[in-house]
């Protein structure tokens, strides 16, 4: 599933329009795949999200630690490394591949290698096989800059053939809790979920629709730094309290 800041994905929100608060999300896999693959962004990643995509500020002091880098001189870095090592550092390849985060700014992990000059690509017993992510690294055979450049590429089909792709099951309809607690959608989960909340009044209940993109992906992740009250905080623009 390729990334664009255009994609979006749809879910059903119950609301409880006394409290002002979402109990819950009706979410199918592309949803549930999103939040999963919160888990695999690099710390980098996020703080560059919020604060140079979504014209944020960064919460906690994470933020001033990302700008001191990018105002600290490349001298002070060690050869092997670059400031963008850290400012835009590798995300796994399934996180570059998952919608309403556009990851374009970065890199995705195993997508450029280089290797020797001197490494020969029709020899098996080649004495210069080496290879690295970074092109200042140098061959150990030769001394000579690992400076050709050779592409990754992903065997789609073969993911294809494996599953659908992503972290889930695509058959399954998922509930995703304000918390953004996941569990597998059903009638018995439903009525177990009011009866949690202690809903009395089910006509005070609310069915909807919503269309969730970047800006929503953004608010999203923000949320969930600082509030338990993810889905409300982003769909109600409040925390429900």
């Amino acid at each position: 599933m390729a990334t664009h800041s255009k994609a979006k994905v749809t879910l059903k929100l119950l609301i409880d329009t006394k409290s002002k608060k979402v109990l819950f999300a009706e979410a199918e896999k592309d949803f549930v795949d999103f939040l999963f693959n919160l888990l695999h962004l690099p710390v980098g990643t996020v703080v560059r999200l919020l604060t140079e995509q979504s014209q944020q500020t960064m919460v906690g002091t994470l933020g001033n630690l990302y700008e001191s880098i990018q105002n600290l001189s490349e001298t002070y870095f060690q050869p092997n490394q670059t400031k963008d090592s850290v400012l835009k550092p590798k995300a796994p390849l399934s996180a570059t591949q998952v919608p309403l985060l556009s990851l374009d700014g970065g890199t995705s992990a195993g997508k450029t290698y280089y290797t020797c000059p001197n490494n020969s690509p029709n020899s098996y017993n080649s004495s210069h096989p080496y290879f690295s992510d970074n092109a200042r690294a140098v061959c150990p055979s030769c001394n000579s800059s690992l400076s050709i450049e050779i592409q990754y590429v992903a065997v789609a089909n073969e993911v294809a053939a494996v599953g659908e792709g992503g972290f889930v099951k695509g058959v399954v309809t998922y509930m995703v809790m304000d918390d953004l607690e996941v569990t597998p959608m059903s009638t018995i989960s439903s009525i177990t979920m009011l009866n949690k909340f202690n809903v009395k009044d089910v006509g005070a209940l609310e069915e909807r629709v919503v269309d969730m993109g970047m800006p929503e992906g953004l608010k999203l992740l923000k949320a969930s730094l600082h509030t338990e009250k993810v889905l409300t905080s982003v769909f109600l623009g409040n925390t429900g309290d």
